[in-house]
């Protein structure tokens, strides 16, 4: 019986070992539309809770919120369930703005409630036809993360969702 407990343990030590040596990313993890989401963390600058006013500008997408001054600095706010076809995101305690930096362009996002922060292993991360839901788009998702308790998290590219690169284009 000893055997088999040390064998166990041994065994357990190597997965462990193993895991250690795979290479993972570091996700925020929020809720958005009723799906878990996730975004690497290498993109947040912070989190902030929504104001009590968000700024409406005149003309702007149907997607944008309006704008915030944090600590001085104009943001624009983006409700990611709008631009994805869905519904305007009503604030509830739990929503947040995810502050977060592409190439440079700050920007908000608003989301339904921020989760964690997490590392996922590679290897449970499946690319291709990722979003099985019609909550959110395949266009705006890199992959899903297939975690050890069930869970799934769509990974966002967020510079896809809002056309981050085609903003960089018209501005140089």
């Amino acid at each position: 019986m000893s055997g088999t407990v040390a064998e166990l343990e041994t065994k357990r030590a190597e997965k462990t070992e193993m895991a250690a040596l795979e290479p993972e990313r570091t996700l925020l993890v929020f809720d958005l539309v009723g799906e878990h989401c996730g975004l690497d963390v290498n993109l947040v600058r912070e989190i902030v809770h929504v104001p009590p006013r968000i700024t409406r500008v005149p003309n702007a997408p149907h997607y944008v919120r309006g704008v915030i001054n944090l600590r001085g600095t104009v943001i624009p706010v983006l409700d990611c369930a709008m631009k994805m076809g869905g519904s305007y995101t009503d604030n509830v305690a739990e929503s947040r703005i995810v502050v977060a930096e592409f190439e440079g362009i700050q920007f908000g996002v608003l989301v339904d409630a921020v989760r964690e922060v997490r590392s996922v292993a590679d290897s449970l991360i499946e690319t291709g036809d990722a979003s099985r839901s019609g909550a959110i788009g395949t266009g705006y998702v890199t992959g899903v993360a297939k975690m050890d308790d069930g869970r799934l998290i769509v990974l966002l590219d967020l510079a896809a969702l809002f056309d981050i690169n085609e903003l960089l284009e018209e501005e140089n």
